[in-house]
């Protein structure tokens, strides 16, 4: 069986639209065991291939198909401005608008042809045949015409096969050109050579300006792929050195001065700083670390000095995995493009045929050749499909990076279509609805209990010194409650003590003698049954705590001295600070709020109450099949479900969900199996990914709308012979840039 290998991404100069598309990728999916996907606003293909592929082939695949391509480079932007347009933009105009003005200016010309004959009399030379002001203008076309275009008519010769623009472009140039040499040359008709320049003119300021506007369109790209550092200072036998980063391995120590961008995923060694994440997760507000922290590459040192030791470098970092997910997805269409597609690779041989037949109706219906072939100009000029060929890709490449900007990573561009139509979320609740992390809720301790120990224990017994013996046991332990309880205490100021015949009973507690100076009872920290095997009776303060914490859902642990108790710890998974408000706003876009958990009842129970979710819509003690089997009921019953998970329990209802969202910081399996990523540690960029998603989605149509009324009117009024030449080219190049900045609304 044939294994998936690596996407590869190309770069493909040359692509004037749509057409042109469908003719890249049908070469490149000729090709047996290769799935290509081409985009025309970011001019690449993406491309998975299941056999072993030589990049090199499929460049030359591309290049014999007329185009030019190159390997996408990590760190590359896929929108860059050429150089070459600007150029081609530059003659064209001084060339092509004294041809027009000229032209267009109709007193101007028996005043120049008189001043051009006098001219040619004075020098003893034969009069030229016609107007010397058309040829004047015809030699101000030519280099427009014959070289500045060049690469249009060289175009529409390779695709003779698969017509597209260009070939409209070349045949309404040309045609315009060799018909204004023979009419003045022989005084049959009028001359439309400035049309042929004009058209060339309008079309290169128009694919100018959409250049420029795509650039635009992938600043978001462009700017996490400029976070990436070119340089590192690593740390060696204790002196900094400045290296390149591509010489930084796992496990080297590297620092970060105040101000500095951090130069790779890694944890905190030494020092302690504000850091900045908001370039990749949208999360504005800064994120203080100390030794142990865990830290992003590309985030940005605030204020303190770090040493930090790389865990994970070049390409599986969170920002080349970001990246890489954006580019995945601008080089994936959504269904909506593919039907543009569709339209478009039969749109230009229809246009051509209609172009022939436009001219014959109007030749057979006693027209001049030269209206008649002006009208025909006219059709193959204004029909261009440019409009229709950017009407997805550009939007989506707004929206995928101004959403990367925010820390919302859309991995399947379907999702836009998705979005508006959801109207049941499913969530899960560990990492997702909370934090991820056990803490200490609520802290009771009771030095009333204390006073049976007798005098030599009441005397010593405080706040202080109860957590200082919690802290010396649950060091010990490495459950996740037991490491709760040692965060809190050490945060309350507790010391730690000597510990010796430790122990742990799973599922009970863990136990051991802790020597407090003076005294050095046995302490036993563990569930209320368990310790209430070992104990007195309970103080009512500690019976109190105890029902407290288990009403609220949350882990309850005792601790106890000697036999007896003396403290309660309630430990949960604190809920996310706008986990509540989040589901009161889906609620009021009409989307109906799930919670799905492996989670105890109570546990589930009470997370629902708290955030606003109704209790027919929790679901406990679920597992991975439970929550693939709730997703897919939901489904049968004709909602259309958004699951958001982070663990790989969570893998199977993502990919099974009509629209998934997965956490950041929740596992690979689940990041890999939804179509977005949310890197925000918050649940507000659930909303704004939806939000995005439905505006993406508003602005597409709005763009394929205009794409097809403008033909449809257009053509109709070229057809009748109501607009001219030039001006079709202006609105040909107009259209193109609405749809463009029309996409830059996303932002």
């Amino acid at each position: 069986m044939s294994t998936l290998l690596e996407p590869t991404t190309l770069a493909i100069e040359g692509m004037t639209c749509s057409s042109c598309v469908n003719t890249v990728e049908k070469a490149l999916n000729s090709v047996e065991g290769v799935s290509a996907s081409v985009n025309f606003a970011t001019e690449t293909a993406h491309i998975l291939a299941t056999t072993e592929m030589d990049v090199k082939k499929l460049v030359q695949i591309v290049e014999k198909a007329g185009y030019k391509a190159s390997l996408l480079r990590d760190g590359q932007s896929v929108t860059l401005h050429s150089k070459k347009s600007g150029r081609a933009l530059f003659f064209a105009f001084i060339f092509a608008v004294p041809a027009v003005v000229i032209s267009m200016v109709m007193d101007w010309h028996h005043h120049i042809d008189m001043w051009m004959i006098n001219q040619i009399d004075s020098l003893g030379i034969a009069r030229p045949l016609y107007s010397p002001t058309a040829w004047l203008v015809i030699a101000l076309s030519a280099p427009v015409v014959l070289i500045v275009a060049w690469p249009i008519h060289r175009a529409a010769l390779r695709n003779l096969k698969h017509p597209t623009m260009d070939n409209l472009i070349s045949m309404g140039s040309i045609a315009a050109f060799a018909w204004s040499i023979y009419a003045n040359a022989t005084g049959v008709g009028d001359v439309y050579t400035e049309v042929a320049a004009g058209v060339i003119f309008f079309v290169i300021l128009g694919r100018f300006l959409e250049t420029r506007a795509k650039s635009r369109a992938g600043s978001a790209l462009s700017s996490l792929l400029a976070l990436g550092s070119k340089e590192v200072t690593i740390v060696r036998g204790g002196f900094p050195l400045i290296v390149p980063i591509g010489q930084l391995e796992i496990g080297d120590e590297f620092e970060v001065l105040p101000g500095a961008r951090i130069a790779t995923d890694g944890m905190v060694i030494r020092g302690e700083s504000a850091v900045d994440n908001s370039m990749l997760t949208g999360e504005s507000k800064p994120v203080d670390v100390r030794p142990g922290s865990s830290v992003i590459g590309a985030s940005l040192n605030h204020n303190g000095r770090l040493i930090v030791r790389a865990t994970r470098i070049g390409s599986d970092t969170e920002l080349a995995r970001i990246t890489a997910m954006v580019i995945s997805a601008q080089g994936t269409k959504a269904p909506i493009q593919r039907l543009a597609d569709r339209i478009s690779a039969v749109f230009v041989p229809i246009v051509t045929i209609f172009s022939i037949g436009v001219f014959l109706g109007w030749i057979y219906t006693d027209h001049t050749l030269t209206r008649s072939i002006s009208v025909a100009i006219t059709v193959l000029v204004i029909a261009c499909p440019c409009a229709l060929g950017l009407a997805t890709p550009v939007a989506l490449l707004v929206a995928s990076g101004r959403g990367a900007q925010r820390g919302i990573v859309l991995r399947e561009p379907r999702a836009l279509e998705v979005a508006r139509t959801v109207n049941t979320v499913v969530f899960d609740k560990t990492g997702t609805l909370t934090q991820g992390v056990m803490n200490v809720v609520e802290a009771t301790v009771s030095t009333s209990a204390g006073r049976v120990l007798g005098s030599n224990f009441a005397s010593l017994i405080n706040e202080k010194l109860i957590f200082s013996s919690a802290l010396a046991v649950e060091s010990q332990n490495s459950h996740p409650v037991a490491l709760a309880i040692a965060r809190h205490t050490l945060g309350q100021g507790a010391t730690k003590y000597e510990v010796t015949d430790f122990s742990v009973t799973p599922g009970a507690g863990a136990a051991g003698r802790v020597n407090l100076g003076n005294v050095s009872p046995v302490v036993l920290i563990g569930s209320p049954a368990a310790v209430a095997h070992s104990c007195t009776d309970f103080h009512p303060e500690i019976k109190l705590a105890i029902t407290h914490g288990q009403e609220a859902g949350l882990t309850v642990s005792v601790l106890a001295w000697d036999g007896v108790a003396l403290a309660v710890f309630a430990v949960g998974d604190q809920l996310k600070k706008d986990a509540a408000e989040t589901i009161k706003a889906l609620q009021a876009m009409g989307i109906t709020p799930w919670l799905v958990t492996g989670d105890s009842a109570e546990v589930a129970g009470s997370v629902a109450t708290t955030v606003g979710i109704d209790m027919a819509h929790v679901v406990s003690g679920a597992i991975p099949e439970t929550k693939l089997m709730i997703v897919e009921k939901l489904k049968s019953e004709g909602h259309c479900v958004l699951m958001i998970g982070d663990g790989i329990n969570d893998a199977a209802a993502l990919t099974a969900s009509d629209l998934s969202m997965a956490m950041g910081t929740g596992t690979d399996t689940a990041i890999s199996s939804a179509d977005i990523t949310l890197m925000n540690s918050g649940l507000s960029s659930v909303i704004d990914a939806l939000k995005i998603a439905k505006k993406t989605l508003k602005i597409i149509h709005l763009n394929m709308g205009w794409a097809l009324i403008y033909n449809v009117i257009g053509l109709p009024i070229a057809a009748l012979g109501m607009l001219r030449p030039i001006y079709a080219a202006a609105a040909m190049a107009l259209s193109s840039l609405f749809v463009v900045t029309n996409s830059l609304r996303i932002k």
